[in-house]
């Protein structure tokens, strides 16, 4: 009976293709080297990018009438000069000037431009939703109408997707036209986020990026109410890079945010990405109750060995108060996470559309 030789099985290594050894070295081709695990699926990213994509540029007003014009009359050149297709989509969060009547005029001559117009105001976060929900593009881009996000950092943005990334934020290196109060308040924020939060956000980030169309396909199933954008970004996940830039003062105009609302939206940041708060109080509670039977073996010991002594008003009035303290902070936070819960059961729609206005009429809101 004839033996059948038996061929060994290739071998595999790390970065290597090696072949059967019983195939002559010399006739092999050359050993395929593989890059990092990043550079396959950048490689593999590239691949898929459309060769001319549709650019969306989200772009929520609230009261802007006076920076439309300034807005539009900068970024149109700069993406004509650059070839890139694009729609720029508007999204009115309840204006009370002459913002919705400025859009359709400017609208009515550009047929690049499209205008969701919302019920109400229902807040940036919101609006900048109803966007990215409207937008038709390959990449999203979000970003402010007061040009401190500059248009002129798009053309680094399609760079870094055209290698492959699908998230390409902006960096603010330079935020000297910020007050030195929201320059500090920002840094604790982004320190204290990402220390209690398993979702980090880049430092010194805020909405302006790109964004690919596969993780905005993501984002849009994201269903909460209370929106907590820069964190949605960055739970997505995906491939990032970052794009530094100096943040150029307002165009025109002055921002609509008080440290009284960027204080609340930043607790929303933390509640809404973390439960680190509730468990610090958990500890809290041990720590005291622990002091709590220390000091009551100490009086009992002291009253057994000494005899009776009577207590300290001063020092039971102090403890009384410091405990009552404590407890109404800690139902505060409590009554954070129970207030957004007591939302989030509730389903109502993150915004409401009052129409899409697209090359003159308007249209009926999307679904």
């Amino acid at each position: 009976m004839q033996s059948v030789a038996s061929h060994p099985e290739p071998v595999c290594q790390p970065g290597r293709l090696t072949k059967p050894s019983l195939v002559p070295e010399s006739i092999l081709p050359p050993p395929h080297t593989y890059g990092s695990a990043l550079e396959r699926q950048l490689a593999n990213q590239r691949a898929r990018r459309p060769a001319d994509p549709l650019l969306s540029l989200v772009v929520p007003v609230f009261n802007e009438e006076d920076s439309i014009d300034i807005f539009l009359d900068t970024v149109a050149p700069l993406m004509g000069r650059g070839g890139l297709r694009f729609e720029i989509v508007f999204v009115n969060d309840g204006s009370r000037d002459n913002t919705l009547s400025r859009l359709l005029d400017r609208g009515a001559c550009d047929r690049r431009l499209r205008i969701v117009n919302l019920s109400r105001n229902f807040g940036k976060e919101a609006a900048m939703t109803a966007g990215i929900d409207h937008a038709r593009g390959d990449v999203l881009i979000p970003m402010d109408i007061d040009l401190q996000d500059p248009p002129e950092l798009i053309e680094s943005f399609m760079v870094r997707w055209r290698e492959g990334y699908d998230i390409v934020y902006g960096v603010r290196t330079q935020r000297a036209w910020d007050t030195a109060a929201k320059r500090l308040s920002a840094g604790w924020f982004y320190r204290v986020f990402n220390s209690m939060s398993p979702v980090r956000i880049p430092a010194n980030v805020g909405d302006f990026r790109l964004i690919d169309r596969r993780a905005v396909d993501v984002l849009r199933q994201l269903p909460e109410r209370n929106r907590f954008m820069k964190g949605l970004f960055a739970w997505v996940g995906f491939n990032a890079i970052g794009v530094p830039y100096e943040r150029p003062p307002r165009a025109v105009g002055s921002t609509k945010f008080n440290l009284w609302r960027l204080w609340n939206f930043a607790i929303d940041g933390v509640v809404s990405f973390s439960t680190a708060p509730l468990r610090a109080w958990f500890y809290v509670g041990v720590v005291i109750a622990a002091v709590a039977v220390l000091y009551a073996l100490f009086i009992v010991t002291r009253v057994l060995i000494f005899g009776i002594d009577t207590p300290g008003y001063a020092s039971l009035l102090i403890a009384v108060l410091l405990m009552g303290a404590i407890q109404l902070l800690s139902l505060g936070i409590i009554g954070e996470y129970l207030g957004r819960l007591f939302l989030e059961v509730k389903s109502r729609p993150i915004y409401i559309i009052e129409g899409v206005y697209e090359d003159g009429p308007v249209q009926p809101p999307k679904s």
